[in-house]
């Protein structure tokens, strides 16, 4: 395996565990990181990244993006929902400066605008 095949491949790895990690801490997006991971994977391992693509939870997530750039109604939802949730326990609990404040507002716009303006299906 050559160096860059590896460094794809050590890429996915890192990125799936991140991605599950994800799962169960709500300020770590899974989404992203399993995408990554599916890309990782299509560069170094044919192996891994058809099994990503047959994963019983991931799988439709990558095969959805791969094919149509494509993110479900439902996954949006919890997203947005997930963010607002998160967003706002975190005001609630840190006051950060209005400058700081600004810049994470403006930042959750821009990755809503992206999530919602992607295809659901």
């Amino acid at each position: 395996m050559s160096i860059q095949k590896m460094a794809y491949f050590c890429l996915g790895w890192v990125c799936l565990g991140l991605g599950i990690l994800g799962v169960f801490l709500p300020l770590l997006p899974t989404t992203p990181f399993i995408l990554v991971a599916a890309f990782g994977f299509s560069k170094s391992s044919e192996r891994f990244h058809a099994w990503l693509l047959e994963h019983k939870v991931f799988g439709q997530l990558v095969r959805d993006w791969q094919e149509r750039g494509a993110i479900r109604t439902q996954a949006k939802v919890i997203a947005t929902v997930s963010i607002v949730l998160m967003l706002s326990l975190s005001f609630y609990l840190v006051s950060p400066p209005m400058a700081v404040t600004l810049v994470i507002l403006l930042s959750v716009v821009a990755v809503m605008s992206f999530i919602w303006t992607r295809p659901s299906h």
